[in-house]
C-alpha cells in the first residue's frame, strides 16, 4: 500500500521546483534589470555634469572646439555607453541668453551652458511581465558661463 502511494506521489518534487524557481528567478531578473536602469540613469547623470563642469572652464582638448572638447568629456565619463557614433550624437551643447533663456550660438561668458544627452534608448534585458519596448533616457545639467579673467576671449566652439 505505502508503494502504490508513492507511486502516485511521483513527478512532484519537479512541479514544486518550477513553482518556487520560475518566479525566484523572475525576481532576480527584475532586480537585476531595474538596478541597472537606475545605474544607467546615473551614469549620464554625472557625465553631463562632468561636461557642465568641463564647459564652465572654458578649456578644450588639444584640436578640438570647445563643444567637441565638452563632449569629449561626456563620453570620457560615460562609461562606454556613449562611445558609438550613434550614441555620441545623442550628446548636445546648447547655450542660453541669461535674460530671455532664447538659444544661441555663442559660448560668451554670461550665457547658460546646457550639456545633454537625450533620447538613449536601452531595452530591457528580461522583459517578463513588462513590454518590450526601450527605456527611453534623458539627462540634462547647466550652469552659467562666468567672464575669463583679464577679458580674454573664449575659445571657438
Amino acid at each position: 500500500m505505502l508503494r502504490a502511494r508513492n507511486g502516485r506521489r511521483r513527478g512532484n518534487a519537479f512541479i514544486e521546483a518550477a513553482f518556487v524557481l520560475v518566479p525566484l528567478f523572475a525576481i532576480l531578473f527584475a532586480i537585476i534589470d531595474f538596478g541597472f536602469a537606475i545605474f544607467l540613469k546615473n551614469t549620464f547623470m554625472h557625465a553631463v555634469r562632468e561636461g557642465t563642469r568641463y564647459a564652465v572652464t572654458y578649456k578644450v582638448a588639444s584640436g578640438l572646439g570647445h563643444d567637441d572638447s565638452i563632449k569629449a568629456v561626456v563620453k570620457s565619463h560615460g562609461m562606454g555607453f556613449l562611445t558609438s557614433t550613434a550614441n555620441a550624437e545623442k550628446i548636445k551643447v546648447r547655450y542660453y541668453n541669461p535674460t530671455t533663456f532664447a538659444e544661441t550660438s555663442e559660448n560668451a561668458p554670461g550665457n547658460i551652458v546646457e550639456i545633454s544627452v537625450e533620447g538613449y534608448n536601452w531595452g530591457w534585458m528580461a522583459p517578463l511581465w513588462r513590454s518590450s519596448t526601450p527605456l527611453n533616457f534623458t539627462v540634462r545639467s547647466s550652469d552659467r558661463m562666468e567672464a575669463l579673467p583679464g577679458g580674454i576671449a573664449p575659445p571657438v566652439r
